[in-house]
């Protein structure tokens, strides 16, 4: 029984100090990612509500606020299909207003 109470004293212990140093990387500006696995949209319409949600999400907890880096983002995740060539257009659009 001791054993069990020394365990779980040393495992709430460890979250603790877990949370501690999310918490202390949050205000420090270290950890900016918390939304981790954004999946590619490939153009499948009764995916987009979700995917959208995601990215809007991924843009928030990643502070991307410029529209140009914004563009970037959401054009990095498109894959596949319409999608794909959707992408393709505007990066090529994008290239000719740049000039690069």
């Amino acid at each position: 029984m001791e054993e069990a109470s020394n365990k779980y004293k040393q495992t709430t212990t460890e979250e603790m100090l877990t949370v501690a140093v999310i918490n202390e990387n949050v205000q420090a500006g270290v950890l900016k990612n918390m939304v981790l696995d954004l999946e590619w949209f490939d153009g499948d319409q009764m995916k987009f509500e979700d995917w959208w949600r995601g990215m809007k999400l991924f843009l928030k907890s990643n502070r991307v606020m410029e529209t140009n880096d914004r563009i970037t983002a959401i054009l990095a995740h498109l894959r596949g299909g319409v999608a794909d060539i959707y992408a393709q257009r505007k990066l090529d659009e994008l290239d000719e207003e740049t000039g690069t």
